[in-house]
């Protein structure tokens, strides 16, 4: 970017240094208290840049690209913080499911919808993450966040967690996974899908739990920390959690990805 910079300015007519007449001669540093330029050369400067930005489009999608992961790496860490603000709200709601052992060292939470196409998409991610760490608890806080479009969306995350409180994880865990098997998402799910994977798991509806109040925090707990949309994850060391081995993912994300959060978060 130097030789660039330097490039522009000589094909303006402008030298920016000089050079010295003895090559050896040490060199000593100088205040300036006004601009080295002229305004005309200030001018030809901008033409000659403009000119040059436009002949290369590269660099500009370039920076737009940089600057685009910088903001998304500062968002990201602004929501790690907040997580850990809401580490006791996150981890410790015996309300909200969960599967894997209670004194797991790492944790991964999930915010999703049941009619959300990318956390569809992720639903076969997470078993096979599931399967490779089973020492790390898993927590599912339903969110559903599709609710005004597709009134089954509010169906599946209620029925969700009577499960949970009636039949435990195994349970709550098969239902999971099985709406998720449907491949119905974005209101192609039906009230008849999850009657359907209820039933399969012997749930009881006639004694189902009043579960709004869980519905409620989880929907407070999202905003707490930032999140816009599902899916979320966060994955983060059961204690002593910092912004450095915890992480936020916003959004669909791959095995590796998450891999790699949960062996940062175990201190790998």
């Amino acid at each position: 970017m130097k030789l660039t910079a330097a490039i522009l300015l000589a094909s303006a007519g402008i030298i920016p240094f000089t050079v010295a007449a003895n090559q050896n001669a040490p060199v000593t540093a100088q205040k300036t208290t006004t601009s080295p330029f002229t305004p005309e050369q200030e001018n030809r400067i901008g033409e000659v840049a403009a000119d040059y930005l436009l002949a290369h489009p590269d660099i500009l999608v370039k920076v737009s690209q940089e600057l685009e992961t910088r903001s998304q790496q500062q968002q990201m860490q602004k929501m790690a913080t907040a997580a850990i603000a809401s580490q006791k709200a996150l981890l410790q709601d015996k309300d909200a499911p969960s599967y894997g052992p209670a004194d797991a060292g790492v944790v991964v939470v999930e915010f999703f919808d049941y009619q959300c196409v990318y956390c569809s998409h992720l639903a076969p991610v997470l078993e096979n993450i599931m399967k490779a760490n089973p020492g790390v608890r898993f927590i599912f806080r339903e969110w559903p966040i599709f609710a005004r479009s597709w009134p089954v969306s509010m169906s599946a995350a209620r029925t969700g967690l009577q499960i949970w409180k009636q039949k435990g994880p195994e349970a709550y865990l098969a239902y999971h996974n099985g709406v998720f098997a449907t491949g119905h998402f974005e209101g192609k799910l039906t009230d008849k899908d999850i009657s359907k994977v209820a039933n399969s798991v012997k749930f009881n509806v006639s004694v189902a739990a009043d579960v709004q109040g869980e519905l409620d925090k989880t929907s407070t707990l999202a905003q707490e920390i930032g999140l816009q949309g599902t899916p979320g994850l966060i994955i983060m060391p059961a204690k002593n959690a910092t912004p450095e081995n915890t992480m936020v993912i916003p959004g669909m994300t791959t095995e590796k990805t998450l891999q790699a959060a949960i062996d940062k978060a175990s201190g790998k």
